[in-house]
């Protein structure tokens, strides 16, 4: 696909506020895949081409986050390779299985994560962690290996399922959990990014472009996370993930 500047400025400004939520709460490939389908950009080509973008922008967000110490290092350094192994093996799996048969499945797990922090309205306000057990990182990994496999095999809603299970096994608050969620989610857009160009499965040129774009979407969102805090995170969260399951519901059942 030849480089076409209209082109280019639909997905520049879709593709900024993709990343702007993203690093807030997740979800930001909500709006920045389905703006590479409307461009014209073939499925794989476009996940592949997604994926070398939100990977740049992640980068960013993590980093963010790391200068503002929200990211816990003893979780993180033992849960990256198993998001990273799940990640490369989900988008192998995602070759040869249509994803169709996952959806509801996905789509009845998230509905159950957004009415538990709706419900639990504490959840994820303070933070409680008190250092690993052999428990919590036995169920870190499984976890981490698992979410990476989702990611690299479908993908909507990873952001979401990480940040409460974050919560959940680590009892870390919202602002945490969400640093935390940007270095797993980087190991597994990593590992799938190098399958996708592998496969050949990307276009280098808006990628690249493009991630230029997101990743000052990706400051600025993770500077209003990190600044408004948990207050202001968990109703994005919120918001986030029911318009992912309207989205999901409306592709399963029309």
């Amino acid at each position: 696909m030849e480089f076409d500047i209209v082109k280019f400025l639909i997905l520049a400004v879709f593709c900024f506020i993709a990343a702007v939520v993203d690093a807030i709460s997740g979800g930001g490939g909500l709006i920045s895949l389905p703006a590479y389908f409307a461009v014209g950009f073939p499925p794989h080509m476009a996940l592949g081409t997604n994926k070398l973008s939100a990977f740049l922008s992640t980068f960013a967000s993590a980093f963010k986050f790391w200068k503002a110490k929200k990211i816990n290092v003893e979780i993180v350094s033992k849960l990256f390779a198993f998001s990273l192994a799940g990640a490369a093996i989900g988008v192998k799996t995602a070759v040869s299985i249509d994803p169709k048969y996952f959806t509801p499945i996905s789509f009845g797990i998230l509905i159950l994560v957004f009415l538990y922090a709706l419900k639990n309205k504490n959840m994820g306000e303070k933070n409680y962690y008190k250092g690993t057990t052999p428990k919590t990182i036995i169920l870190g990994k499984i976890m981490a290996f698992c979410l990476g496999f989702y990611d690299g095999f479908l993908g909507p809603g990873t952001a979401a399922f990480l940040m409460f299970c974050l919560i959940k096994i680590f009892k870390l608050d919202f602002s945490s959990a969400s640093g935390n969620t940007k270095i797993l989610n980087l190991s597994s857009n990593f590992a799938s990014l190098v399958v996708f160009a592998f496969l050949g499965k990307l276009n280098w040129v808006y990628g690249l472009s493009i991630a230029i774009v997101m990743t000052f979407g990706a400051i600025i969102g993770s500077r209003l996370a990190i600044l408004k805090g948990n207050k202001f995170i968990k109703p994005v969260f919120l918001v986030v993930t029911s318009i992912l399951i309207l989205k999901m519901s409306y592709e399963i059942f029309f």
